[in-house]
């Protein structure tokens, strides 16, 4: 590293450094050093340091970082290929300044990046959702919700009011995330959004499950903070909603066929229970 400068009183051979007085050179060389890790293509090794020893910390650098980053987003990296899967890695470490000092929230930096980036859409425009996808697995296997395990929880889904896990997110996608791979890459954006819902289960590991608008809408309106819509009541809104926009519907088809449909998430932990209202 770069020798720190110290500025002495002229009191004899006993002085002592001016307390703060070499502050202003070692940030300049953190910042030097900090800055061809981050970057080596156009910011110079700090002077008195051997490119050598400076290339060990690089290489961690950048493979801690991008070891993790493809762990979370297999998919994209194998879309991608090998060199654009490792020009983006490098543009996002160096372009990008991330708000969160938490190495588990590095996935999160890397949506922000893309997001605000833009320069890989035109190739690949269904990049963003598919890494988004990617990271929803992450982010519910780590989070810190439960499955709630109140023994007094009741299961009449239609005229209480029915209770979503935490541990559920409704997606809605332009593109079919989840069928994108090596071999399958979507030509065009499809005319039909994809709906999924991704959840942890009570086994512990993250599942998903395709859905319609319908099942969203539902999810939607029960998960609304301190919802107070029985089943029936939100299936009636949805029915509603479905005439309104001239749609074919039939209000009790929707109801029957709701009810069928809360059975079955709360078969997977998806709705939990229900609650009096």
């Amino acid at each position: 590293m770069k020798s720190i400068e110290f500025v002495t009183h002229n009191a004899g051979p006993a002085s002592m450094p001016t307390p703060g007085s070499n502050l202003p050179r070692f940030l300049d060389a953190q910042l030097e050093f900090a800055a061809h890790i981050r970057d080596p293509s156009n910011n110079p090794c700090p002077p008195d340091i051997e490119a050598r020893r400076m290339q060990v910390y690089v290489d961690l650098f950048y493979n801690n970082i991008q070891t993790f980053l493809a762990n979370i987003f297999r998919i994209a990296k194998s879309v991608l290929g090998h060199d654009a899967w490792h020009e983006m890695v490098r543009a996002f470490l160096a372009r990008h300044r991330s708000t969160s000092p938490y190495f588990q929230e590095i996935p999160q930096e890397f949506l922000a990046f893309l997001d605000e980036d833009r320069s890989w859409e035109e190739a690949r425009p269904f990049l963003l959702e598919l890494c988004h996808y990617e990271w929803v697995e992450l982010a519910l296997d780590v989070s810190v919700d439960e499955l709630p395990t109140d023994q007094q929880m009741e299961v009449d889904l239609l005229d209480q009011v029915p209770v979503v896990s935490p541990l559920a997110w409704s997606l809605r996608y332009d593109y079919p995330v989840h069928r994108i791979s090596a071999d399958y890459v979507p030509p065009d954006r499809p005319d039909d959004p994809t709906y999924l819902i991704v959840y942890r289960g009570t086994d512990e590991r993250v599942h998903f499950i395709e859905s319609n608008a319908v099942t969203a809408r539902l999810l939607t309106i029960l998960g609304e903070p301190e919802s107070v819509l029985t089943g029936r009541q939100a299936l009636e809104l949805i029915a509603s909603e479905l005439h309104d926009s001239d749609a074919d519907s039939d209000e009790d088809a929707v109801i029957d066929g709701g009810a069928d449909t809360l059975q079955r998430l709360r078969g997977c932990a998806i709705i939990v229970g229900s609650r009096a209202t």
